[in-house]
């Protein structure tokens, strides 16, 4: 009898501690307490009652107390959730404040940065930005903000409704966020929420981030971002709000394009003035789960894809820019190794290098139950390209389900996709896969993905391995410490997804890396530093030869002053089965090679107003020589322009066979930013391999959230119109366009 009771006292023992400590673990944030003036000063009542997150330093030196003190609180009503944050500074005249663009991800400047796991899975968040000039950034995080393989674990174009006001004084900066609860998706048990929060404060011109919990900064530049470190926060009474918004636009514009006349000895121009209107709604279907149609989608606002000079025998891979294609597109990844996906949302709406009308289309996102989902279906024209000699492309039907949910732990997840491309000719090309992420110990994953492929010409071939594609992965992120990185991946010879992306066929993938890396005590001027050991191979699963070998051996480095680079060398081997050019006069012929190369990039601090980056790769290539050198200066004048230049050139020569190829792309970008609201930016290239200059031009007023004016020019030259006969016109295509959007919010 007195074992029992024993026994019963140490449960209630137990469970006191359990429920203390969780008490600590979580922390309730209060509602607001009577009204308050929005308007960055926060000087009102309500935020003395609020207790201020204690902050730490996460880097240069972790755990230390910060050298500039911040007030940061954080409460809601029913409606918003707010932010009061009052930044002080002992030399305000320093900070450092450097634009006023929309979503600006390229420079440093002051910033407050809020990161809400907002269904509390630690694996997914959502990131609010703002500096001193009251810009707003706003992105979404995946994958716990680890990189797994090549995936990287951000979408910055990601934009949601949300307003923010700043102000500056002697004494600092102070900024007030609002950020309405419809336009986050959240679990409501009961009125009862749980999120995830992470608070940062950067302090540029001292170099430092200040952070809310104390995460460490073991897992490298993207630590303090992980949701699974975030400090778990409680809402009492709040349900969820479905957002409703739609968005109709309208766009006007004239294109001109020239191509050769019917007998070949000229050129003629084609002339297509355009007028034409869309629609774009997003609808909250359930607490969880969020809906978006389309209808005529429009991409006039992209912008120009950045010129490459293609030194390999392979597909160049350009990352996709379209909005509609980029918000939760995390959801839909089902990546291999670097540049072979199962799905690449390029192949929608692009055909032979030309525009594909895009009927309209529904995207399904968010939680059904435990499962994370994830559903789209776009419907495009008929076309038949200006070249008459490549064939004509059907109307076709791209789908795309994944479904994903959390097992074993909070870190791991299990899932499938289905895609598919059904053409009105007939064709159609299917696919489907199981994948499963698994988080053993602190840092290790194991990560399994198998795939197969069901085409119209693969009739029967449903149990053969030729349509089957299989990836497996074991790696340790740590920056700190001992890292690896395992990969086996095999592709069969008709694994072809025809809404996906990879450069080879029938081949098998081995990689094998580990690495060790340091962050030094305070007194050391690096602020980390690693060594990394790379050996990766492409083998032929017919007859089991090398396609290509990579061996390199890499030392990355970064300063607590913000100076970074790398050097690197390397040791390849390519089997080269078909002559691929470089030029009309620079070839590779068909055989075996070995050689080696030196490579390095070094980067000034993002702090400074001017900023320069350099690379450098000199060695052996092919049977030849290669010299490589870029440099990338860039001037932020204050925080209303922005300049920057890009200059990459490749000089190649095959002594032996008397060939030589000297190639490069410059860029020039402008952007003059008025305000936060209205911006004029111009972006030119020049690609001497190709003798052609690119411009873009855009203007954007941008009154609030949802409410976009848009002018964009385009224009293509030749700069070498003797190159061909009949000589080439002046300029290749021309475009003007006007969009207006104005998003209604029911």
């Amino acid at each position: 009898m007195r074992k029992s009771i024993r026994l019963f006292l140490n449960l209630i023992v137990l469970i006191s501690l359990s429920v203390d400590l969780m008490s600590q673990e979580r922390l309730n944030i209060p509602r607001i307490q009577g009204e308050f003036n929005f308007d960055g000063i926060v000087d009102d009542p309500c935020w003395n009652v609020v207790s201020p997150l204690p902050m730490v330093v996460h880097t240069p030196v972790f755990g230390n107390q910060p050298a500039e003190k911040s007030e940061i609180m954080i409460g809601y009503d029913n409606t918003y959730l707010y932010v009061g944050a009052r930044l002080f500074d002992s030399n305000p005249s320093d900070m450092l404040v450097k634009s006023k663009k929309r979503d600006e991800f390229t420079v440093v400047s002051e910033e407050l940065m809020l990161i809400i796991d907002s269904f509390n899975d630690k694996e997914n968040a959502l990131g609010f930005a703002t500096t001193p000039s009251g810009l707003r950034s706003d992105f979404t995080i995946y994958r716990d903000a680890m990189i797994h393989s090549h995936e990287g674990p951000f979408n910055q174009s990601w934009n949601t409704f949300w307003d923010v006001k700043t102000t500056k004084n002697e004494l600092g900066w102070f900024a007030e966020v609002r950020i309405p609860f419809s336009s986050m998706r959240f679990k409501d048990d009961e009125g009862k929420v749980v999120m995830g929060l992470i608070c940062l404060r950067k302090v540029a011109h001292n170099n430092e981030v200040d952070i809310f919990p104390p995460i460490p900064p073991n897992w490298g530049e993207s630590s303090c971002y992980r949701p699974s470190k975030a400090r778990e926060v409680v809402f009492e009474g709040l349900h969820s709000r479905r957002p409703f918004y739609i968005a109709p636009y309208a766009i006007g514009g004239l294109q001109q394009d020239y191509s050769l006349n019917e007998t070949a000895a000229g050129y003629k121009m084609d002339r297509s003035p355009s007028l034409t209107a869309g629609l774009d709604l997003k609808y909250g279907l359930t607490n969880n789960l969020t809906m978006d149609l389309t209808v005529n989608t429009d991409f006039a606002q992209v912008e120009a894809d950045n010129e490459q000079i293609n030194l390999t025998r392979f597909s160049l891979f350009f990352p996709e820019k379209r909005t509609f294609f980029q918000e939760r597109s995390s959801v839909f990844a089902f990546d291999f190794e670097p540049s072979a996906s199962l799905f690449y949302s390029r192949r929608i709406g692009l055909y032979e290098g030309e525009k594909v009308p895009i009927i309209g289309g529904a995207r399904i996102t968010g939680m059904a139950g435990r499962w994370d989902l994830g559903f789209l279906d776009m419907q495009t024209m008929s076309i038949q390209p200006s070249d008459t000699s490549i064939s004509a492309l059907s109307s076709e039907n791209f789908g795309i389900l994944r479904l994903r949910r959390q097992i074993i732990n909070e870190n791991s997840y299990a899932g499938g996709i289905l895609t598919s491309r059904i053409g009105t000719d007939g064709s159609y090309n299917l696919a489907y896969g199981l994948d499963g992420i698994f988080k053993f110990f602190d840092n290790d994953y194991l990560n399994i993905k198998w795939s197969q492929v069901l085409d119209d010409s693969l009739s029967g071939r449903i149990l053969s391995l030729d349509p089957v594609r299989l990836y497996i992965n074991w790696n340790r992120f740590n920056e700190k410490g001992l890292n690896y990185d395992f990969t086996f991946s095999r592709s069969g010879k008709d694994f072809n997804p025809k809404i996906g992306f990879q450069m080879r066929s029938d081949y098998s993938f081995y990689n094998a890396g580990v690495g060790y890396g340091w962050i030094p005590d305070e007194f050391s001027p690096l602020k980390n530093h690693k060594m990394n050991l790379i050996v990766s191979a492409y083998t032929d699963n017919h007859d089991k030869s090398a396609q290509s070998i990579n061996a390199e051996l890499s030392y990355d480095f970064r300063f607590k002053s913000d100076y970074n680079g790398m050097f690197s060398l390397g040791h390849m081997y390519e089997n080269v089965t078909d002559t691929f050019s470089f030029s009309k006069s620079a070839y590779v012929p068909a055989g075996s090679y070995e050689f080696n190369q030196f490579e390095t990039h070094i980067n000034s601090p993002q702090t400074n107003h001017f900023i320069m980056g350099v690379d450098f790769i000199t060695g052996t290539f092919y049977d030849g020589t290669r010299f490589t050198f870029g440099l990338e200066p860039s001037w932020n004048i204050g925080s209303a322009l922005q300049l920057a230049l890009t200059y990459d050139h490749n000089f190649l020569k095959f002594k032996s066979r008397n060939q030589s190829f000297s190639g490069g792309v410059a860029g020039f970008k402008a952007l003059v930013m008025f305000t936060t609201r209205l911006s004029i930016s111009t972006f030119i290239q020049y690609n001497s391999a190709d003798n052609e200059l690119i411009t873009n031009f855009r203007f954007r007023y941008n009154p609030h959230e949802g409410n976009d004016l848009y002018i964009v020019f385009n224009e293509g030259r030749s700069t070498y119109r003797d190159i061909e006969n009949p000589r080439l016109p002046l300029f290749n295509s021309r475009s003007i366009l006007l969009k207006y959007t104005y998003t209604f919010t029911l």
